[in-house]
């Protein structure tokens, strides 16, 4: 039997985006992000409800700050008192899981999105996707971006700005482009 599009975008295969199922998705995604983005003011209860409309998993007292940017939104797992600042943008085309009491600061990109390194494959307009994986109690600092298939152990610390491209061991700080894991200290400045 021959997988949909969007069965192998979820196996994280290649997959052809342009498929129609695909795009239907990223329409009712469209449509529920100007709602949501649109309760800019509004209080983290509304958030809440909102968020569990279209997230596939959302912890009690999770909050994420409008404006916010998804693909999907099905693919993304928020854990417990999750709190998500300004200008986030999460390209979950592939699971994105965040722990418990992660605080994520504002424009930080999360991209799960990936591209064959064959040309012939990107103009033929396959991808694919890796997982995201964010520990419980980690701190991303604001404005950075997070690579594809990259996982952040708990409490975990991101420096502001860094471009994390390999995965950070738990109770480590990892700053810098591309980030690097700091002997000693767990204070970055973000």
């Amino acid at each position: 039997m021959t997988r949909s599009q969007k069965e192998k975008m979820l196996a994280g295969e290649m997959y052809n985006a342009a498929d129609p199922e695909i795009q239907a998705e990223l329409l009712l995604t469209g449509a529920w992000l100007k709602r949501y983005n649109d309760t800019l003011g509004d209080t983290a209860e509304r958030w809440h409800a909102l968020l569990l409309e279209r997230l596939g998993a959302v912890g009690l007292g999770a909050a994420i700050r409008p404006p916010f940017h998804c693909d999907y939104g099905f693919n993304i797992r928020i854990g417990a008192w999750v709190y998500i600042n300004f200008n986030c943008v999460i390209l979950d085309v592939a699971a994105v899981t965040i722990g418990d009491g992660t605080a994520i600061g504002p424009a930080v990109q999360i991209y799960t999105a990936d591209h064959p390194h064959d040309p012939e494959q990107r103009q033929a307009g396959l991808q694919l996707g890796r997982p995201i994986s964010i520990g419980r109690h980690a701190w991303i600092g604001g404005g950075a971006i997070i690579l594809p298939g990259v996982t952040i152990g708990d409490h975990a610390v991101i420096g502001a700005g860094s471009v994390v491209t390999r995965d950070v061991p738990a109770g480590s700080t990892a700053m810098g482009n591309p980030a690097r894991v700091r002997a000693g200290g767990r204070s970055p400045q973000s």
